[in-house]
Formats: structure tokens, C-alpha cells, sequence
């Protein structure tokens, strides 16, 4: 999956919002700035046009006697001046005073008059001549309280385009928001979904005709093809459960009468020659290997099917026994060893299925391993629960496979000369599924001696019981027990 560049990790909302919020900004920045300029130059024009106004005025209303050289209205010059904050200078075309007292202020200078309003220094001026004279007048006026007005008005302009970008992101945000409650109730639904893997549920729809509401219309006829197709599936399931243990069932019986027939004629021909008792033996092995498969379907059918067996009390110790002695003609070639509680190890299960259990433990260490390996089993308690252990040292389970070795069908690598054991794959699925019918656990890991462990953990009854305690003898091929070492507890060694 490639990485996604930093636009695309921000939410959804939260793109709506800024991408509104930078539309509103460029719209307002655009006519913040033609008005700004339009004003400002009207504030500019309006100003020049008073000091041009201002200046034409006095011009039309002064009288100057040129011998005298002072005016008939000095004191209006002064009112005129005081009342606009202006300075007022009569002067000639260099621009100096023809009197003292024609100008409001003797320490400013306004430059030489000029046609239009014109800078001078931090004032604006306008000058008129006087009509009849060789004279000027002079009007002018700071020009920074026109700046200051012009400056409030870029400020004013510029605080409208941030307060209404502001504005479009919150009503962005509000709106993507609401825009988005009825996608928030789809995901919640979803994740419910998902967390029940219930697809028989219903996605919230909207009550807008909107693509919202065609998607949850959409989802919502998804969910329902979905359901239909899992209890399509699950029906199909069913009925090949039932086939399968019907057909189990059906073929046990046959099978029983063909392997009885097959030993009483191995019995009765006991002079036959060669090539007819191997035929009858291949013939016996063959049939018993089948038994043992429908047997093996048939439980396995039963447990997915969720059919409970028969209960009763039964002692896991004694099944352990009866499994070691039943194993221990194909392990001639293996050191069996029995750590079996001697106090009983009761559970409430079925004695046959614990029996196979225990059994398929037994033959899938002797299968797995390589001639000259020690198998020991260990039967005990573990506070509340019972504990079946086969541990060996042979080549071990891979650790990545370990989960795997309990699915169906699933054959491990055995050793060259035991290929020919080889099972039909179903074991340690059986182990699995009579663990679970039992309420217990089975798990694979690595003995002390670098080998395969399988751990089966079943409940205990509730009866007070004293402390277990261990015996440990050694099965020889012709089933003879051999004194082994005794265990220091009741517990399997450290690290199982």
C-alpha cells in the first residue's frame, strides 16, 4: 500500500472546511483589494479637491494692497487656518511671503506655488493666484491624517477577509459535519458488524434521496446478499455434516462384518499357501485402516454437527494406561515411557473418546519420530484441571507450523522409514475436537529434550481428592515394565 501524502491524511472533513474556508479567502482577498483601492484613491481625490476648493476660496475673497502688503482680512486667514488645522500663505511666484503677516505660520515653508496639489514636506498644497496681483495663495494640509484614514481602511478591510475566512471555516466544519453524521452512522454500524460478523443487521438510512442514502441503501442490500450467502453456506455445511455422518455411520457396520469375516477366514485357512494369506492380511489391514477412517469421520462429523456423546465419570488415568498398553506394539523400536497418576484423575467425558485421545497422542509421536526416541506420557492434576502430556525427543514441530498440525488433513514430515505409517492426517484434529468437547485445550510446543510436546487440558469433577502422586515405568516391546527414575513431583518437569 503506498503512502499517502499529507493532504490526504487530514479528514474529510476538515478538507471540506479549508477548502471552503481558501475559496471565501481568495473572494474576499479579490474584492478587499478593488475596494481598498477605489476608496482610497476617492479618500485622496476628495482631499485634493478640498485644498484646491479651500485655496480658490480664499483666492476670490482676499483684496491685497501690494503697497501696504498685508491684507484687508489678515485676521480671516488665521479663523481659516485655525478652523481646518491648515496653513495659509500668501506668497510670489518663489514662494516667499510678500508680508509677515499674509501667512498663518512664518516657520513653514510650502515651496514655490505650483499648478496642482503638490507635497511638501509632510504637507499637501494647493495654490490660486490672486486675481489682479502678482500673489499666490497657499492652502495646504498634513496629508497623514489622510494616510491614518487610508491605513484604517486597509486594516478594517484586511480584519473583514480574516474574520470571514474564520467564518467559512467554522461554517465549513459545520456543515461537513452534519454532511457527514449519517456516514458516521454507517461506520458505527459497520464496526458493529464487523465486531458480531452479524450480516443480518441493517444499515441506518437516511431519510435525504441523496448519494449518502443511495450508499447506504447499497451497503444495506450488500449486507443482505451477504446473510443470504452465509446461510446458503451454512446450510450447504449442515447437509454435509449430516452426509458425512450418515455416511460414517452407514458404512461402520458393513465394514465390521467384512473385517469379522476377513479374521475368521484368516483363521480358518490357517494351510493356506503364501499368496493367499498375504492377500487375506492386505486384504484384513486395509479393511481395519478403513474402520479406523470412518470412525475417525464420523466423530469429527459429530463434533461439527455439535452432537454431544454419551457422559459419564471417567478416569483419565486408567485411560491413559489402557492407551500406553495399546500403543506400545507399534513402538517397538521406541523407549515408551509412562508417568501415569496412581490416584484416579476424574473428569465427566466420554471413556471411548478420550480413549482416541490418548491414542492419537501415542501413535503421532511414534509416527514423527525416528527409531531409537524416547515417547513419554504424563497423566496428572494441574490445579483445577487435568493434564495429558506426550513429549518427545525426536526432529520437533516447527514453531510456524504449530497452530497448524490440529487443522484436518494436515501430515507432518515423519522420519524415511515410518513414511509408510503415514495417517490419514485427522489425529490431531480429533485431539482437538474431543479437547474442545470436553471443555479443554490442547497445544503444541517443545519438550526439555528439543522435541515435539502436545498438552491436552481438560476440566476436573469437583471431588476432594488426596495429592496425586507419579509411578514411571518403561514399556519394552513385549510389554514388560522397566524401573525408570522417579519423578520429584506429581508436576511434568520444568518448562512444559
Amino acid at each position: 500500500m503506498s503512502r499517502l501524502s499529507w493532504p490526504e491524511r487530514i479528514p474529510v472533513r476538515w478538507r471540506i472546511a479549508v477548502t471552503c474556508a481558501g475559496l471565501t479567502f481568495l473572494i474576499l482577498l479579490c474584492f478587499a483589494g478593488v475596494l481598498g483601492s477605489l476608496v482610497s484613491d476617492r479618500i485622496r481625490d476628495d482631499f485634493n479637491d478640498e485644498l484646491r476648493t479651500g485655496a480658490s476660496s480664499l483666492a476670490g475673497e482676499l483684496s491685497f494692497n501690494t503697497t501696504l502688503g498685508e491684507t484687508a482680512e489678515t485676521r480671516r486667514l488665521n479663523d481659516s487656518a485655525m478652523a481646518g488645522d491648515a496653513v495659509i500663505r500668501v506668497v510670489d511666484r518663489l514662494g516667499r511671503p510678500v508680508s509677515p503677516n499674509a501667512s498663518t505660520s512664518l516657520f513653514t515653508d510650502l515651496g514655490a506655488p505650483r499648478a496642482n496639489v503638490e507635497h511638501f514636506g509632510r504637507y499637501a498644497v494647493a495654490s490660486e493666484p490672486i486675481q489682479g496681483t502678482a500673489a499666490f495663495v497657499q492652502y495646504a494640509k498634513p496629508y497623514a491624517d489622510v494616510e491614518a484614514t487610508v491605513d484604517r481602511l486597509w486594516l478594517f478591510l484586511g480584519a473583514g477577509v480574516l474574520g470571514g475566512t474564520v467564518l467559512a471555516l467554522l461554517a465549513g466544519l459545520a456543515v461537513a459535519n452534519r454532511a457527514l453524521n449519517p456516514i458516521r452512522a454507517l461506520t458505527s454500524q459497520a464496526r458493529e458488524i464487523e465486531e458480531t460478523r452479524d450480516p443480518s443487521r441493517h444499515m441506518p438510512i437516511p431519510a435525504a434521496d441523496d448519494e449518502i442514502g443511495e450508499l447506504a441503501e447499497t451497503m444495506d442490500g450488500m449486507l443482505a446478499s451477504l446473510d443470504e450467502a452465509r446461510s446458503e453456506r451454512e446450510r450447504a455445511f449442515e447437509r454435509q455434516r449430516e452426509f458425512v455422518a450418515d455416511a460414517s455411520h452407514e458404512l461402520r457396520t458393513p465394514l465390521t462384518s467384512v473385517q469379522a469375516n476377513l479374521e475368521l477366514l484368516q483363521t480358518a485357512l490357517g494351510s493356506a499357501s503364501d499368496d493367499d494369506r498375504h492377500a487375506i492380511d492386505s486384504a484384513l489391514g486395509s479393511t481395519r485402516r478403513m474402520s479406523r477412517l470412518v470412525s475417525d469421520l464420523l466423530l469429527l462429523a459429530r463434533a461439527d454437527a455439535g452432537r454431544r456423546s454419551a457422559r459419564t465419570h471417567a478416569d483419565l488415568a486408567e485411560v491413559a494406561r489402557t492407551a500406553v498398553a495399546e500403543v506400545a506394539h507399534l513402538a517397538e523400536r521406541h523407549a515408551l515411557h509412562s508417568g501415569v497418576s496412581k490416584e484416579a484423575i476424574p473428569v465427566e467425558g466420554n471413556p471411548d473418546e478420550l480413549h482416541r485421545l490418548a491414542l492419537n497422542l501415542l501413535e503421532n509421536a511414534v509416527r514423527h519420530t525416528p527409531p531409537g526416541s524416547t515417547i513419554e506420557l504424563y497423566a496428572g492434576r494441574d490445579g483445577d484441571e487435568a493434564l495429558l502430556e506426550v513429549s518427545d525427543d525426536g526432529p520437533g514441530i516447527p514453531r510456524e507450523i504449530r497452530d497448524q498440525v490440529f487443522e484436518r488433513f494436515v501430515r507432518g514430515e515423519g522420519p524415511a522409514d515410518t513414511a509408510a505409517r503415514g495417517g490419514s492426517g485427522l489425529g490431531l484434529a480429533i485431539v482437538r475436537a474431543v479437547a474442545a468437547s470436553h471443555g479443554g485445550t490442547v497445544e503444541a510446543g517443545e519438550s526439555d529434550r528439543g522435541g515435539a510436546r502436545l498438552t491436552v487440558r481438560i476440566p476436573l469433577l469437583r471431588i476432594d481428592s488426596p495429592d496425586v502422586v507419579s509411578d514411571a515405568d518403561e514399556i519394552t516391546p513385549a510389554g514388560a515394565a522397566l524401573p525408570r527414575p522417579p519423578r520429584a513431583s506429581s508436576r511434568p518437569p520444568a518448562g512444559r
